[in-house]
This record gives structure tokens, sequence and C-alpha cells, in this order.
């Protein structure tokens, strides 16, 4: 059996964020420090190319003047490399959204937020918000299989 590496405890609500820089589809770096003053919504899903995760960007784009009317900043994250996340955002014509790639170390974001399947090898599908203060204030697992509801989110955020 492989050697499993040992990952933290899923991040709850009341945990600091783990601060991270990832590039993203367009090769720019991400940093979470670099955001804090707004809340940031870290989306998490398994891997590109797949209709969940599809349904699950394209939502976060749909749905990007109503975040950053709540002051809030949405950005997916995925195990896959630049060049992939490139020519997904692509064909999906996502141009506001920026798509990070986790991708080396690989999943190394994801593990620190707890949420790394090392039997699949990516991310869980989750929601985790992160307030201004780098704090976590909202994290959802959802089924694999699924689509995240967005108006779930807006709803948290304007409470």
């Amino acid at each position: 059996m492989p050697d499993m590496v040992e990952q933290p405890p899923v991040v709850r609500p009341g945990d600091m964020g783990k601060n991270f820089s990832l590039k993203d589809q367009n090769d720019k770096t991400f940093d979470l420090l670099e955001n804090s003053g707004k809340k940031t919504l870290l989306s998490f899903h398994p891997l590109a190319w797949t209709a969940y995760c599809a349904a699950q960007m394209e939502s976060l784009e749909k749905n990007r003047d109503t975040l950053d009317s709540l002051g809030t900043l949405a950005v997916g994250i995925s195990v896959d490399s630049v060049p992939c996340k490139k020519a997904w955002a692509a064909s999906l014509e996502i141009k506001n959204t920026r798509l990070l790639c986790d991708f080396w170390p690989h999943g190394k974001v994801a593990r620190a937020y707890g949420i790394f399947r090392d039997t699949n090898g990516f991310s869980e599908r989750a929601n985790i918000i992160v307030d201004e203060a780098q704090k976590v204030i909202f994290i959802k697992v959802y089924p694999v299989h699924s689509i995240p509801d967005i108006s779930e989110i807006i709803s948290f955020l304007k409470e």
C-alpha cells in the first residue's frame, strides 16, 4: 500500500485561513493574503473538463457581480495545471473568474484545508469562505457528483 500523507483535519469556521499562492489560468499568481480586506470564496472542484465542475465554475462567473457587491472574490481551485485550466476556461468562456491550479506540490492547498482525497488524487467539492481578517467563516463539502448551489453562498453572505 502506498504511503498516505498525513492530512490535517478539515478546517472549521473560526479557524484561520491557510495562506497560499497559486497560479491561475493566465499564469498570474493569486495570493490569499493579498486579498485580505475582502471575503474570498474558495470554490474547490475535483477536476477540469467534467460537467459538474464546469457548472460550478460557470455559476461563479455568472454571479460575479452579485458576489462583488457582497465584497467577495470567488476563485475556483483544482489540481489541474495552468495549460489545462487555460484551455478549459476558454472552452467555458470564463473571462473574469480566476481558476487556480493546485497542481504542484499536488493538492497542497486542498491538503492544508483538509479536503484532499488521497484515494482519488483530487480535492473534495467544497466551498470555503475566508473573511476580511483571513478567518474561515463558512465551509461546506458537497457530494462529488453534485453542483453546489451558489444561492446558498449568496444567502450566507447577505446575512
